[in-house]
C-alpha cells in the first residue's frame, strides 16, 4: 500500500533539489501534492511572504479538501560571507526566508490541519543549526531557529494530534551547493567532496526526501518536536580528515 495514499501535501521549495524530490516521491507513495516555489512548480509562491502561504494553504484547502502536510523546505543560502562583510539587510532577508517561512507554515497550516484531525508539519533546518563550520552566519543563525521552532510549535500544538518535526542535512548536491560540486570537479576533487564525514560523500536529494516521507507518513505517528540529522555522520563529531575504514595510522 502507498504509504502517503489519500494524504494531500504541501511541500515548497518544490522547483529543484529537495523539494523537487520530495514531490516526485510524495507522488510516488499516493499523496495529492501542491508544489511551491517562485518558479517551476504547482503554485507560485514566496514561502517567507504571509499573504501568500496563506494563500497557498487557502488554495490546496479549497481544491484538494483538506491539508495533512506541509513541508516547509524552501530556502535560501546567503553564501559564506563572515559576520563583518554582512549588513542587517542581508539578515534579514536570509531569516525572512528559512526562519519566517517555517513559521509561516505552522501558523497557517496547523489550523488547517486540525480541520482533519491530524497532521505533520516539516521543517528543513541543516547541521550549520548544530554548530559552526558548515554555513555562513546568517544562514547558520535561521536553522538554528527553526531547530528551536519545530520544540515550541509543537508544545503549542498540545493536544491537537498535529507533530512538528525538522530535518538537518549534511551536504546535498542541490542548486544551493551546486558551486561546491563544480568547482570540486573543475579541480579534479571530487572525491574530496564529503571526506569529513564517516561515509566520505556528499549526499542526493532524494535521501532527505526519503526522511521526509517518513515523518509525513503515519509510520513516524509517534515522532514530534525533533530535529532529525541526515549528514552521513558529519555532526557526530567536530570535523577532521577520516582515515579509511580498517587503515592504519602512524
Amino acid at each position: 500500500m502507498a504509504r502517503l495514499a489519500g494524504k494531500i501535501a504541501i511541500v515548497t521549495g518544490a522547483g529543484s533539489g529537495i523539494g523537487k524530490a520530495t514531490v516526485e516521491l510524495f507522488r510516488r507513495e499516493g499523496a495529492t501534492v501542491v508544489g511551491a516555489d517562485l518558479h517551476g512548480a504547482d503554485f507560485e509562491c514566496d514561502a517567507g511572504d504571509e499573504e501568500q502561504v496563506a494563500a497557498l494553504v487557502a488554495h490546496t484547502v479549497r481544491d484538494h479538501g483538506g491539508l495533512d502536510v506541509f513541508f516547509a523546505n524552501a530556502g535560501i543560502s546567503g553564501g559564506f560571507s563572515s559576520i563583518f562583510e554582512q549588513d542587517a539587510d542581508d539578515w534579514a532577508e536570509i531569516l525572512r526566508v528559512n526562519l519566517i517561512g517555517p513559521f509561516l507554515a505552522v501558523k497557517y497550516a496547523a489550523p488547517a490541519m486540525k480541520e482533519r484531525g491530524k497532521g505533520s508539519i516539516i521543517a528543513t533546518a541543516s547541521v550549520a543549526g548544530l554548530r559552526s563550520g558548515a554555513g555562513g552566519p546568517a544562514y547558520s543563525a535561521s536553522k538554528a531557529g527553526v531547530i528551536n521552532l519545530v520544540k515550541v510549535a509543537a508544545t503549542q500544538l498540545v493536544g491537537a494530534n498535529i507533530r512538528v518535526n525538522a530535518i538537518c542535512p549534511g551536504l546535498i548536491e542541490t542548486g544551493m551547493t551546486e558551486f561546491i560540486y563544480d568547482r570540486a570537479r573543475a579541480k579534479g576533487q571530487q572525491d574530496l567532496i564529503g571526506k569529513l564525514n564517516p561515509l566520505k560523500r556528499g549526499g542526493a536529494p532524494i535521501e532527505i526526501a526519503n526522511v521526509a516521507l517518513f515523518l509525513a507518513s503515519d509510520e513516524s505517528s509517534y515522532v514530534n518536536a525533533q530535529a532529525i540529522v541526515v549528514d552521513g555522520g558529519l555532526s557526530a563529531s567536530h570535523p577532521f580528515n577520516h582515515q579509511s575504514y580498517g587503515r592504519t595510522t602512524t
